[in-house]
């Protein structure tokens, strides 16, 4: 976990979407496990009955991933209940020996994240997002001395293209950006941090937050802050402020123009500059109200100019986190639970079933060329297989065989008989 930095001066343009090269190929598989499966026996050369063992396999593989999960689960729950802001439930400390409670739920997390296949977020990343333009063209301010430490995990990233208006909406641009699939938040707020602030009463100094959004665009990681702060732009000043010295010229002009000259003689009078008195009729009386009233209508009317258009800036970003938030706290855990067991099952099946319909054993370099290749030319995506964490995982249960840095997977019937096996012995145990 990293300290959180201050930001740089540098402004980087969203449209650059070169600026740390061209997208990397990542570790994400974007389909279902269930999908995977048919995917691969849709051209096989497995007789029906071989599928459908195949098919039989391939369960009892996500059924033994999901049953190991669930102790992961178990001391993730444990780990973060003492730090769980939407907790609903009373910590009691008991001197149980069998209560193995983890303190360091951060090891766990990106454990986690890592099986579920998120990629971290550089620092040089996360410095160009903060200073990038909006793509909803907002200035957002964030507090970042209220944190003790930031992390960003994303999953899969993409360029796509928004059109925006410009030239106060009289054209329009197509604009490239970075954007994120997935974009999950944890901070950790610092010792010094006051949660009288009323956005984040629920928050303490010291505890953590977690938050999971969807489709984020880079330059808006911004707005996925808990502190976050409006800002105008010095475009939204100036179309506030021009129109309002414009129309404050007129009012001066025709309305208050009298009433000022009007004061400016009474204060004269009074202050001794001139011997004269003003007559306070009717008249000066009716022509001095006038003149107020016509000043705090203009000063009210431009007052709430500004905080109009501050609201609607604060519902653009209302609605932008309101579609996007998938999951807070305990529950991101749990839904990264999900998928990490289904990042865990689809390499353990692809390695298998591409092991398993070759005539001749594998390196581990050929097999990664394989499924990657077999992703590209039969799917259109590009996929970097993690083939070393996919063998580890089929050696240990002992549905692959390495003979002399040669990998070759064992007959559908021996690796039915032995995944049975394994699973009763699980079940056993437990």
């Amino acid at each position: 976990m990293e300290n959180v930095k201050r930001k740089s001066s540098v402004i980087y343009d969203p449209s650059d979407i070169f600026l740390n090269g061209n997208l990397k190929d990542r570790r994400f598989i974007p389909f279902r496990s269930v999908d995977i499966i048919e995917m691969c026996l849709q051209d096989s050369t497995l007789d029906p009955v071989e599928c459908n063992l195949f098919r039989e396999i391939s369960s009892n593989i996500k059924k033994l991933y999901h049953f190991q999960f669930h102790e992961v689960m178990e001391s993730l729950k444990n780990s973060y209940s003492h730090q769980n802001p939407d907790k609903d439930t009373i910590d009691v400390q008991l001197p149980s020996k069998n209560q193995c409670i983890s303190d360091d739920f951060t090891l766990l997390l990106e454990g986690l994240l890592n099986k579920a296949n998120y990629e971290k977020l550089s620092e040089i990343d996360l410095d160009q997002a903060l200073h990038q333009t909006s793509i909803f063209k907002i200035k957002l301010q964030v507090n970042f001395d209220d944190f003790q430490q930031v992390l960003f995990y994303f999953r899969k990233e993409s360029v796509k293209e928004e059109n925006v208006k410009t030239w106060f909406g009289l054209k329009t641009k197509t604009v490239k950006f970075i954007n994120y699939d997935r974009v999950l938040v944890y901070i950790k707020f610092s010792d010094e941090f006051s949660s009288h602030k009323s956005a984040l009463r629920q928050y303490k100094a010291g505890s953590t937050m977690l938050k999971l959004f969807q489709n984020v665009p880079k330059a808006d990681l911004e707005m996925l802050f808990p502190n976050t702060k409006l800002q105008m732009r010095f475009l939204d000043k100036l179309m506030i402020g021009v129109p309002a010295a414009i129309s404050g010229g007129i009012v001066l002009a025709t309305k208050v123009g009298a009433t000022l000259i009007l004061l400016g003689s009474l204060m004269g009078f009074w202050l001794g500059l001139h011997a004269q008195p003003v007559e306070l009729d009717k008249t000066a009386l009716l022509t001095l109200f006038i003149g107020i009233g016509a000043l705090a209508s203009y000063l009210w009317k431009q007052f709430n100019n500004f905080k109009n258009r501050k609201l609607r800036f604060m519902q653009t970003l209302t609605k932008n986190l309101y579609f996007k938030n998938l999951d807070n706290n305990a529950g991101v855990f749990h839904r990264l639970l999900d998928e990490a067991e289904e990042e865990e099952c689809k390499e353990a099946i692809l390695a298998y079933y591409f092991l398993l319909i070759q005539s001749q054993p594998q390196s581990l370099e050929s097999l990664d060329a394989l499924i990657e290749q077999w992703f590209k030319e039969s799917w259109k995506q590009s996929v970097n297989f993690e083939v070393d964490d996919a063998i580890e995982k089929l050696i240990k249960i002992e549905l692959v065989v390495e003979e002399n840095s040669l990998l070759r997977a064992i007959p559908l019937k021996q690796a039915d008989l032995q995944i049975n096996k394994i699973w009763n012995n699980a079940l056993s145990s437990n």
